[in-house]
Formats: C-alpha cells, structure tokens, sequence
C-alpha cells in the first residue's frame, strides 16, 4: 500500500542522496530553504518504505506573471520504484496541495533526462537548457493552474 504524507528535510535525505546526489557528499543534500516555515517536503511510502519525495518551496520566479508561484525541487524515486507511476503520483498531490492553496502556478529546474517525464504530465519548457554546475543541464518547466 502507498501512501504521501509530509516529512522533514532530513528524511529526504534517504532518496536524494543516491538519486540526485550519488557519488556526492551527504551535505549537499541540504537545499536553500528546506527548513523554512513555507517549505514542505512530501514522501511516498510504499508499506513502510519511503521510496519517493518531491520539495515544494514558496519561490517566485520573475519570468512568470503569476502573484502565488511554488517551485518543485528535490522530486526522486529510488532507481528500483522508477517507471510506475510514483513520480506521477508525487507531482498530482504536489498540484492538488497548491489548488487547494491557491497557488497559480508551479515551476521547476528538470533534468534534461527528466523533460518527457514531465511534458507527459503537462508541463512545459520555457527557453533554452542551461548548465547547473556539477548536476548538468536542466530546463525551466512550469504549468499555470486553475483555480476555479
């Protein structure tokens, strides 16, 4: 049984660490803000198992119009729960969890690798890739909401 409720920063670390920082120090796990009132921090658990989180932190980015914008950072499945759905699931409560907060939009750094996955849940790309030094080329996602 899978199941999403909220975590600390610290627990992240458990799948940030060899998804999105592997062969790296265990410090640079920590993100900006992780530990702001504002920011929450989601798991996806599978039985006991956290195999999955996604970071939503309250960040304004200036090419958006938008007044209430959240910005998706950290979104990992462990290597052995990719490709069923988990991802999808993280991002859907992420979206519901800013409807229900009037956000108006959500936006996002992806990896290049990352781009299909996403596109496939209706974001889109804005501008051309650009090189985060040591983690590689990313995209500006984003997706406007409704909030009706």
């Amino acid at each position: 049984m899978t199941l999403i409720k909220e975590i600390s920063a610290k627990e992240t670390f458990i799948v940030r660490h060899p998804v999105l920082r592997k062969g790296k120090p265990v410090e640079t796990c920590v993100f900006e803000g992780d530990d702001l009132e504002t920011t929450h921090h989601f798991g996806l658990f599978d039985n006991s198992d956290l195999i999955g989180i996604i970071s939503l932190f309250i960040k304004t980015n200036p090419i958006f119009a938008q007044n209430l914008q959240a910005q998706i950072r950290g979104m990992a499945i462990l290597e052995s729960h990719q490709k069923k759905g988990f991802g999808e699931a993280l991002v859907k409560y992420c979206e519901e969890y800013c409807l229900a907060n009037q956000f108006e939009l959500i936006w996002f750094n992806a990896r290049v690798s990352a781009v299909g996955f996403y596109k496939k849940t209706g974001y889109e790309t804005i501008g051309d890739s650009f090189n985060i030094p040591e983690i590689g080329e990313h995209y500006l996602m984003y997706k406007k909401l409704k909030n009706e």
